[in-house]
């Protein structure tokens, strides 16, 4: 059986408060090829690693990250005492160590993000991807060599030609919805498969043998 990529989901979510640093350290200290993270744009235009719009959920604080300085971002408690991180600390963090898969939360983040990562000159992987399919075809016109991931929720009519027409490299399927017939069309059109968030050793092993690239999981240990 092939490799399986084992790629933390929010860092390592099932063990540290998720896309902070400490959630990246853990997913560093298990092995893992890569990490998934977040990303947002507070409202003095800087990048920082959260998953929601609003902060309410995995932080102390409330409202909108869009809404927000830095600055009033940077004093909320993500859990445990971590601070909601910026992009550049992440790849600070990350460089030479593991790589990323770098969610776009929101439109027009793909120029301001691949610029960060290339002045971070990063040597590992980067992955960009986004359910806003828009955003791999901006980081492919910046850069058609990268690696961009279309994701995908419900299964949609024709999601390999959707992801073809903005020259992605890789889909992201939420794992219930994935078949051996739909990985075999993927691997026909030279598309890498990742499966999210997979947690029970169950479903990982099910996927394992339909044959996926690289499975996300808040547990990747289990992987």
């Amino acid at each position: 059986m092939p490799q399986v990529l084992r790629i933390g989901h929010r860092g390592a979510a099932g063990y540290a408060p998720e896309n902070t640093l400490a959630s990246i350290e853990k997913a560093i200290s298990l092995g893992l090829d890569l990490v998934e993270l977040d990303v947002h744009q507070t409202r003095d235009g800087h990048l920082v690693i959260l998953h929601d719009e609003r902060v309410d959920r995995t932080t102390n604080g409330t409202g909108l990250a869009s809404e927000m300085p830095l600055m009033a971002l940077r004093k909320l408690n993500a859990g445990a005492g971590q601070r909601i991180p910026t992009l550049e600390e992440v790849l600070q963090t990350a460089n030479g160590r593991i790589g990323l898969v770098l969610e776009l939360k929101g439109g027009g983040l793909a120029e301001q993000t691949y610029e960060s990562v290339q002045r971070s000159a990063f040597a590992r992987p980067v992955i960009y991807a986004s359910f806003l399919h828009n955003q791999m075809r901006s980081i492919k016109e910046a850069d058609p060599r990268a690696l961009t991931m279309a994701l995908f929720g419900r299964l949609r009519r024709a999601p390999v030609t959707v992801a073809k027409n903005v020259q992605a490299t890789h889909v992201g399927f939420n794992y219930k919805v994935v078949t051996k017939s739909l990985i075999e069309t993927c691997r026909e059109q030279g598309l890498m498969v990742f499966v999210y968030t997979v947690n029970e050793q169950r479903d990982i092993q099910k996927l394992k043998s339909l044959g996926v690239d690289g499975i996300i999981s808040d547990f990747p240990d289990r992987l």
